[in-house]
């Protein structure tokens, strides 16, 4: 499966986020990224040199955002970057989540 390859498709809510067994499957495609305990979110820490290249990657990870629809929850600080996703709409993951996962893995 491709993800980074896909769109991500807008969720009007009204459906149930993805099992435990179908986020662990998908979380195989995109590597250093955490599956919460509850099987509710990803997530994924970055290291930088730097504020500076923290802040570009974070304006990266936001331009990508914009353009697919899907927002995630950052902190920034000195030299690094955390990066969540989970689907407001639903309290959960949708493939969307990992589809933003594989994209900001290629930004990097």
């Amino acid at each position: 499966m491709e993800l980074a390859k896909k769109k991500c498709v807008p969720c009007m809510g009204g459906i149930p986020p993805l099992t435990r067994d179908e986020a662990v499957e998908l979380a195989t495609n995109v590597p250093q990224w955490r599956l919460a305990d509850d099987a509710r979110a990803i997530s994924r820490d970055f290291k930088f040199g730097d504020f500076a290249q923290a802040l570009a990657f974070v304006n990266q990870v936001g331009a990508l955002a914009e353009s697919e629809g899907h927002h995630p929850d950052i902190h920034l600080g000195w030299g690094y970057a955390s990066v969540k996703f989970y689907t407001h709409k639903i309290n959960g993951l949708h493939e969307n989540d990992f589809i933003m996962a594989a994209k900001i893995n290629s930004l990097v």
